[in-house]
């Protein structure tokens, strides 16, 4: 299987986000993913620094427990799993059968463009 990679947008115009994706998408080869997000505080809102950390300590360790993730990043089980939770909404975790977790991208990047108002 490919290796799948992720790009994480911020464009307000998520209208334009999908037109440019529908023009990717008509292509033959695999072109990664996108997560595109409104605003920069919807990004940093979802994706605070403690998520970010659960998914580097996912991200190419295969299928993981929520309670090995939680002993890796140092932290409560319980607070670990709401982050899964949120995580794997938004597309950055995957559930596994066996109820353990997976990060399916071997890379990801941020495209991140900000101007003056």
């Amino acid at each position: 299987m490919t290796d799948r990679y992720l790009t994480i947008t911020l464009q307000a115009d998520w209208k334009g986000a999908l037109r440019a994706l529908a023009k990717v998408a008509q292509s033959d080869s695999y072109q990664g993913e996108v997560l595109n997000f409104e605003s920069p505080a919807h990004f940093f809102g979802r994706l605070s620094e403690k998520r970010w950390e659960i998914v580097r300590a996912a991200q190419g360790k295969g299928e993981l427990s929520v309670r090995e993730l939680a002993r890796t990043v140092g932290r409560d089980v319980k607070r670990v799993h709401e982050d899964v939770l949120v995580l794997a909404e938004l597309g950055l975790l995957e559930r596994t059968e066996s109820g353990g977790v997976v990060c399916p991208f071997s890379s990801m990047h941020i495209d991140m463009h900000l101007e003056a108002a």
